[in-house]
C-alpha cells in the first residue's frame, strides 16, 4: 500500500445501498453535526447523483467533504468475480482504491458483501501472517454486547484462520465496547473438552496456547451468548457466524411483531402497553443495529467497515464513527504483532501435534 494519509480521512460508497446515495448524504449530515474527530469525508459515487443531493442538504460549501466521481454501481446480485472484472469504475472499487492508494485511512460500504470481500482481499492485500479476512459484528446481551467473528467473510476455515480471528476480534472489542481484556470464547456445541468438530477441537488447542496474547476463557455455547457476563468476543467460522446473526435478527423481528401483535389484542393489554411505554423504548434502544452500524472486514492492509445493504443514515453515521475509532486506536499495527506471536505458538502446537500421532517403532527383537 502507498504511504497513508494523516488525520482522519474517512470515505464512503455512497452507491453501494438499498437506500441509495440520499441515505449517505444524511449520514454525512450528522457526522458533521456530532462533531466526528473528521478531518474529511469523501463521497464516492455518480457526481450527477450526488451533487443536487449535497446541495439539498447545505453542504455545498462545507470544505471537509469532497465527492469523487465513479461512474458505475455493483448490484447486490452481481457475481464478485464478474463484477470485480467488468466494473473497474464502481463505487466500491473507488473507495477501495482510494484506501489502497493512502488517499484517505479508513472506508464505509454498504454493497454486495461477497464483491466487498472479494475486491477488498485483491485490492488490499492482508495483513502479514493473516490467512482470511472475518468480519466482526456487535450484538447485544442482557446486560452489554459482545463481538460475533467471523460472522460471514470466511465460510470455510481452518483452526489458523480461528486463531486469527480471536486476535482480531479481541482488539476489536478492545476498540468498539472500551475493554482491557476481553474474554474470548470458542463457539461449540459444549464447553466440556472434547466437544465439537475437528474445527472446534484443533482451534481450542491453538487458542489455549496463545492464552495471555488473548484471554481465552475456553469453549462456549448458544445459551451462554446472551447472559452478558460471560463471554466479550465469540469466535467460529464465517459459516456458522452468519448463521448466528441471520438467526438473531430474524429473531428480533419476531419478538418484535409477536409484541406489537398481542399488545394491541385487548384495551387492558393497550393500557399496559401504554403504561410500559419506557421500558419498552430501552429495549428498543439497546437492541437497535443502528449504534454499531458498520461491521469491520478485519486482517486486512486498511480499515474496511461493511454497513448493512438496508443501512439508514444513523446506521451509516455510526459506521463513519467506528471508522474514525478504528483509526484513532491504529488497530492493525497492535494485531500484527499478536499474530505473529501466535503464528511461532500454533506452528510449534502443530508440531507436537504430529510427533503424538506418528506411530511408536516396532522393536523386531533382532
Amino acid at each position: 500500500m502507498a504511504p497513508v494519509a494523516s488525520g482522519r480521512i474517512i470515505a464512503v460508497d455512497a452507491m453501494g445501498g438499498d437506500n441509495g446515495a440520499s441515505a449517505v448524504v444524511a449520514a454525512a449530515v450528522l457526522a458533521f453535526k456530532a462533531e466526528l474527530p473528521l478531518d474529511k469525508l469523501v463521497l464516492v459515487g455518480q457526481q450527477d447523483v450526488l451533487t443536487p443531493l449535497v446541495n439539498a442538504a447545505g453542504l455545498s460549501g462545507e470544505p471537509r467533504l469532497e465527492i469523487v466521481h465513479a461512474s458505475e454501481v455493483i448490484g447486490m446480485d452481481e457475481k464478485p468475480k464478474t463484477s470485480y472484472m467488468k466494473k473497474k469504475d464502481s463505487s466500491m472499487a473507488r473507495t477501495i482504491g482510494l484506501l489502497k492508494d493512502g488517499r484517505v485511512n479508513a472506508a464505509v460500504s454498504c454493497g454486495n458483501t461477497g464483491s466487498l470481500v472479494f475486491h477488498a482481499t485483491l485490492m488490499l492485500r492482508l495483513l502479514d501472517g493473516i490467512t482470511k479476512p472475518a468480519i466482526a459484528t456487535v450484538i447485544p446481551t442482557k446486560t452489554s454486547y459482545f463481538v460475533l467473528i467471523d460472522s460471514g467473510a470466511n465460510p470455510v476455515a481452518k483452526a489458523e484462520n480461528l486463531m486469527h480471528n480471536a486476535i482480531l476480534g479481541s482488539w476489536y472489542a478492545k476498540v468498539v465496547l472500551g475493554l482491557k481484556s476481553p474474554r474470548v470464547g470458542l463457539l461449540s456445541i459444549g464447553t466440556e473438552e472434547g466437544k465439537g468438530n475437528d474445527l472446534t477441537r484443533e482451534s481450542h488447542e491453538l487458542l489455549k496456547a496463545i492464552n495471555g496474547t488473548i484471554n481465552y476463557i475456553g469453549m462456549v455455547e448458544g445459551l451462554q451468548l446472551f447472559e452478558g457476563n460471560g463471554v466479550d468476543v465469540v469466535v467460529c467460522d464465517g459459516f456458522v457466524g452468519n448463521i448466528v446473526l441471520k438467526t438473531c435478527e430474524g429473531l428480533a423481528k419476531m419478538v418484535k411483531h409477536f409484541l406489537e401483535d398481542r399488545l394491541r389484542a385487548t384495551p387492558v393489554r393497550l393500557v399496559g402497553a401504554a403504561l410500559s411505554r419506557g421500558a419498552f423504548k430501552e429495549m428498543k434502544q439497546r437492541m437497535n443495529p443502528d449504534q454499531y452500524g458498520g461491521a469491520p472486514l478485519l486482517g486486512l492492509n486498511g480499515n474496511l467497515l461493511k454497513a448493512h445493504g438496508s443501512a439508514s443514515s444513523a446506521a451509516l453515521f455510526s459506521a463513519i464513527r467506528v471508522a474514525t475509532d478504528l483509526v484513532t486506536h491504529d488497530l492493525n499495527s497492535q494485531v500484527v504483532i499478536d499474530v505473529a506471536r501466535a503464528n511461532s505458538t500454533g506452528r510449534e502446537v502443530a508440531l507436537k501435534q504430529v510427533e503424538q500421532s506418528r506411530p511408536e517403532p516396532v522393536n523386531s527383537g533382532a
